[in-house]
């Protein structure tokens, strides 16, 4: 059964941009830079508004790098509503397996490590890296998320925004922690049965299909910006 989404725990947008058949990147899993400035304005604005924002070890690995806020008017923004110019960036993985080298260790902004105890043990030396490593067991169902959201909330971070993997995104909609998806439609096919989708995992049956409302959709040339939101209840 999926967590109860009564929890006080922080509100969840996630932010993808996904081929014309529905691949967040192509069959080699190569970083996907297909979509256009457009999504790329939409993608910083919706980091702007969040406190912290949540990705995958793949996303990392794959990226290297994390989405900052650059804009001065939506850093401007946000110092006036008494935030820092940048969001708190939390990696999540189990392992935590990951190079020290990636340049997101030398980007300016807080960065947070979501992880096992096996997971934290490789980091509790390395404060240069991570200023909070945040612990929380698994299960056989995953990382326990209704401990993590509880973590995160009793730290501050009231808005959360998910930017991947299918993994995680597979993760979080099982516990029923997610209440927004932004999905950027970009005008290509990639197909391949190894190129990732935006959720991945073992995968729901129709009877257990998470249900979205559709809120908004918006053209941008050839871009389709579509807003959903959970539906519980």
């Amino acid at each position: 059964m999926p967590e109860t989404s009564a929890i006080n725990r922080p509100h969840t947008t996630v932010v993808l941009a996904m081929s014309a058949d529905g691949k967040i990147a192509d069959m080699t899993r190569s970083p996907a830079r297909f979509s256009s400035p457009a999504d790329q304005a939409h993608l910083e604005n919706q980091v702007a508004l969040a406190d912290g924002v949540l990705f995958g070890a793949g996303t990392l690995r794959a990226y290297g790098t994390t989405r900052i806020v650059s804009n001065p008017h939506l850093r401007q923004q946000r110092q006036q509503r008494g935030l820092p110019i940048q969001p708190v960036q939390i990696v999540c993985s189990r392992l935590a397996q990951f190079d020290p080298q990636l340049r997101f260790f030398r980007q300016n902004v807080p960065r947070w490590l979501l992880t096992t105890p096996a997971g934290a043990t490789s980091w509790q030396d390395e404060s240069d890296y991570f200023e909070r490593i945040l612990v929380v067991n698994t299960s056989s169902d995953g990382m326990n998320w209704h401990d993590a959201y509880q973590q995160l909330n009793q730290l501050g971070i009231q808005r959360l925004a998910v930017l991947g993997g299918g993994e995680l995104m597979a993760s979080l909609l099982a516990a029923d922690v997610i209440d927004e998806l932004w999905f950027t439609v970009c005008p290509l096919i990639l197909g391949g049965a190894a190129a990732p989708t935006p959720v991945e995992g073992s995968g729901f049956s129709e009877q257990l299909a998470r249900r979205l409302e559709l809120l908004a959709v918006e053209r941008i040339e050839q871009e389709l910006f579509v807003h959903y939101r959970l539906l519980r209840g």
